[in-house]
Parts: structure tokens; sequence; C-alpha cells
């Protein structure tokens, strides 16, 4: 076959880290001979073939267009340059209007931006939580999913419900700083620990935001570096700009208590954000959650069609000592990263961070009087109901159906009861989950709800 061209290296513009601007480039919308006004006179083709040209730089056309028109001529663009690798057609099928209003993910929620990809959403539900109903929208491609989840919050609403409970909450970030030696880091880290200290970070910290709160600061020394993993209460926001503008300012304020303090990374990577790592495991990030609930042993039987005795050997033998056999780092659990990721997409949290929200342990113990017991223990369950992708109308409309979209009366009232929910929803699917492996009835669930019936010849 024929070679294919080699496309050059697309214009970028400057990614600024030092949080000043410093390091910000005039904006170049298009070469001196075009002005914005000659381009918007242009029809979408002629504009397309600027971009193409690399007259027009792609990721600039919103500074110029409309943005719904913008997302049009990039697609011709795209198409012209697919279409020189024998791709031509591809982006056909991708949806890009009109239910999406580009002029709000401008800016905001993606760069670049040619359509968007559509995900069908489920309801869970009805599902007893803390004494009252929540209904669960899950965005997903997986068949059987939504299905086996519903079935596990009919079983926990049938036995009385859910009880969940939040026993932290702190979105953390960690900038790695370095000294001159060893021993300047170590009187660094106990300066830190010291209470009049702290009260001065507090307050540092707290200057930058207007409802994040600064709770903790955990240095940790490694030879000339020091970690400070910084935990702050971020309301309803999920809180990583928050918590990143704040270190900002207490790196600031160590830098003139401590001259020679240099900065490395804002993130030091003991956060940690959207990786696994045993100190999310441990310490928590985020919401930490606890969910429990009693499925009567009749509702086991009848609904989720296994035994209690069956169903809590199956939990052992997999999600203990399968997990530990494994070497799981918080990954005790069934599937928790599956009903996690789901809600995520639909109510418009980073997908990414289901790494660490997924971690999960899932215990089950027959009770005295032959019941179910089930809890799920979730440390970092990292979700906001303001700011990112919540402000979308179709994520926002999934926070509304939940009851938690935007600020609640109470600052992080509503992001704290998100994290319910998602807890409470995972609980659900590993208890449909677990007995349909208890039951050996997986497979045959997956043929009935994840297979599209055979075309006859």
């Amino acid at each position: 076959s024929a070679k294919k061209p080699l496309h050059p290296p697309a214009a970028a513009t400057p990614v600024c880290s030092d949080g000043k601007g410093s390091c910000k480039a005039p904006v170049v919308v298009a070469t001196a001979a075009l002005s914005s006004s000659a381009i918007k006179e242009m029809s979408d083709e002629q504009v397309a073939q600027l971009v193409v040209s690399h007259q027009v730089k792609d990721h600039m056309l919103e500074k110029v267009l409309d943005p719904h028109r913008a997302v049009a001529v990039r697609r011709l663009a795209f198409d012209t340059k697919l279409a020189s690798l024998d791709r031509g057609g591809a982006l056909d099928e991708l949806p890009s209007g009109p239910s999406l209003d580009y002029a709000r993910v401008f800016g905001a929620n993606c760069e670049i931006v040619v359509g968007y990809v559509p995900l069908p959403v489920g309801m869970v539900g009805p599902l007893t939580l803390n004494n009252e109903t929540v209904y669960v929208p899950m965005a997903t491609t997986e068949g059987c999913l939504v299905a086996s989840t519903n079935r596990g919050a009919k079983a926990i609403c049938q036995g009385g419900g859910a009880h969940s409970c939040i026993v932290r909450d702190g979105i953390t970030r960690a900038p790695c700083v370095r000294m001159k030696t060893a021993m300047e880091a170590a009187k660094l880290k106990n300066w830190c620990e010291e209470p009049q200290h702290f009260a001065k970070l507090k307050a540092a910290f707290e200057s930058t935001t207007s409802f994040g709160k600064l709770e903790q600061c955990n240095p940790t020394v490694a030879g000339r570096n020091v970690y400070l993993r910084l935990r702050c209460f971020s309301g309803d926001a999920m809180g990583m700009n928050m918590v990143s503008k704040g270190s900002l300012a207490v790196i600031d304020l160590l830098k003139s208590e401590f001259p020679t303090l240099f900065l490395v990374a804002l993130s030091g990577n003991m956060c940690t954000d959207k990786k696994p790592a045993a100190i999310n495991w441990i310490e928590g990030r985020g919401k930490s959650v606890v969910v429990e609930a009693i499925i009567p042993k009749d509702v086991v039987r009848q609904t989720l069609k296994t035994t209690v005795q069956s169903i809590c050997s199956t939990n052992i033998h997999k999600n203990l000592i399968g997990s530990a056999m494994a070497g799981a780092m918080g990954g005790f659990n069934a599937h928790a990263a599956n009903i996690v990721t789901a809600i995520f997409l639909a109510t418009g949290q980073d997908p990414a961070q289901n790494v660490e929200s997924s971690n999960c342990i899932t215990l089950m113990e027959e009770t005295e009087e032959g019941h179910l017991w089930i809890s799920c223990t979730m440390p970092s369950i990292e979700v906001g109901t303001v700011g990112g992708g919540t402000s979308l109308p179709a994520q926002s409309a999934c926070l509304k159906a939940i009851g938690c979209k935007g600020g609640g009366a109470k600052p992080g009232q509503n992001a704290q009861q998100l994290a319910h929910v998602v807890a409470a929803a995972t609980m659900a699917g590993e208890l449909s989950l677990l007995a349909a492996l208890a039951a050996n009835t997986l497979v045959a669930a997956h043929m009935q709800h994840n297979r599209k019936p055979t075309t006859p010849k």
C-alpha cells in the first residue's frame, strides 16, 4: 500500500505553570494578511482550508467564530486531514449538534472540539438511602450493569434501606519542594508540624478561597525532598483547582521562612491523583464513606436467587482471599469501578478519578438471625456538584435527578450526598454481582442483557 504522509506538528500555545501568567503569549489567531472580520465573512469550507494550510490555528477558531460554527469548521478541516490518511468521512457518525452548548464548553471543558460522544443513561432505583428515596443515573455501554445494580437496589430496599456515613472529607495536593540539605528538609517538616506554624499555613491557604479550609499539612521527607500533603475541605467543589491555588500560597509563605526552598512540582504524586496509591487507601482522599445494609434471608433467596451462606463464602474467597493473592491495593471488591465510573460519566465528574474513587472493600457476614449484613468502605471518593463537567446541561440534569445539583444550603452538603449515593449504588452493584457469581448465573445474565440477537440470514 502507498505510504501515508506524515503531518507536521500542530501549532501550540504556551502552558503556564507559575500561576502568575508571566509566560502568557499574545493571542495570534491568523496571519497578518487575514483579519478576524475577513475570516467571519468566508464560507465554512474556505475557513477550513485556512486551518489545513496553517493560516488559522484550529484551537483558536472560537476566538474568531461563533463556537458552534467553529466546531463545524474544525470538523471540515479534520475531515480533510483524515482523508489524506484514507480515513475521510470518519467523523460523519460523530454527532456535533444541536444539543451541546459549545459556548459553555469552550474554555472550560474541552479544547479543539469536533463533536461529542452520546452515552446511554440508565436509571437505578428506587434505592432507600439514609431513610430517603434516591434514583441513580448511570452512563454506560456495558449491558447488564444497570439491570444488575437495579436488582441490588431492590434487595436493599426490601431490607429497609442502606445507611451511609462520611468519616472524612478533604481533597489533597502534595507539592514537592527541595532543600539544600536533608537536615534542612527535616527542619522544614518539623516546622510545619508546630501548631502555631500550621496556623500560618492555614491563613495563607484560606486567603485564596471563599470555601476552602486547610485541615492538615502532613510532610514526608525523602532526603532533600519534602512532600507536603495538604488536605483541604472544598465545599461542594471536587476541589482540585481550589487546593492547587491554596498550595501555591502555602509555598510562597514557606519560601519567606526558608529562602533556600525550591518548588520542584506543585503535584509531587503523594496527593495522589488519578493513580493507584496506598496513601489514598489508608489516609483517604475526597470523601471517605462507609455504607451498610441488612438483606433478609428471604430476599436473598427470592430476589438475589442465592443463599446467605453461599454469597458470604463467595465474597470471602473472591473479594478477600483472591484479591490478596493478586496483591490488590484497594481492590477488595467485585466491580466497584463499574458503578463509580458510570455515575461519574452521568454526573460530570472527572472519569479519570475512578482510579482512586473505586477503592473499596466489600464485607459480608451472616447475622445471628440468618440474614445478610453487607458493607462497602470507600476511603477516596472524589466528587463535586459545582464546577467542571457538572455545569453541562445533561450532567446537571442527572445531578438534579439525584437531588444534589449545584451548591448545597450548607457548604459541602450536595457533594457529600453524591458521595453517599456513589457508595450505596456501588454496594447495590456488589450485592447483585456476588449473588450472580454465587448462583453461577453471571454468564446467563450477560447473554440476556449484553448481547444483541443474531440477525437471521
